[in-house]
């Protein structure tokens, strides 16, 4: 597997100058999402209860509650360290963050459509988050669902001690 990373970054560093630690994300962003594992939750279609995700190297399969405007739902994002998060939609529908403490929305410090490490990829948002509790909230959209994958930037995931 570490080979494969490292022909991949060596390979888009050919065409983009660096290989820095988003291509790392966006390896580990792509075979989550093709190959899980899977774990299905349902959106609530309010802030209040709604159910946790994590970023534990699973597939989200979230059904998404019929709403004012097409479907939309929303789940818990708990950040037990501050850091860079990627998070990796594997359908192409909008998504919000705001901090449970503050309800202040969260501002992407990147987002796009797409990823060269692979096709599965149709949102890419990455944001800067603190210590805390955060609600994702997905849609409007005509989608009934969205895959979502949670990468800490820059995380190891292969430890040598």
């Amino acid at each position: 597997m570490m080979k494969k990373s490292l022909f991949a970054c060596l390979l888009s560093s050919a065409l983009v100058v660096g290989c820095g630690n988003t291509s790392e994300a966006d390896t580990e962003g792509c075979e989550h999402l093709k190959e899980g594992p899977s774990a299905p939750v349902t959106a609530s279609a309010t802030a209040s209860g709604a159910p946790a995700v994590s970023n534990d190297h699973k597939r989200y399969d979230i059904s998404l509650p019929a709403g004012t405007g097409g479907n939309t739902g929303s789940v818990s994002f708990q950040v037990g360290e501050a850091a860079h998060y990627v998070f990796f939609l594997g359908s192409d529908v909008n998504l919000g963050i705001t901090s449970t403490s503050g309800s202040s929305s969260v501002s992407f410090e990147s987002s796009a459509k797409d990823s060269e490490a692979c096709s599965e990829i149709k949102g890419r948002y990455v944001a800067e988050l603190q210590v805390g509790a955060y609600t994702l909230t997905f849609g409007p959209t005509s989608q009934t669902s969205v895959s979502l994958v949670i990468e800490e930037e820059g995380e190891e995931h292969e430890h040598e001690h």
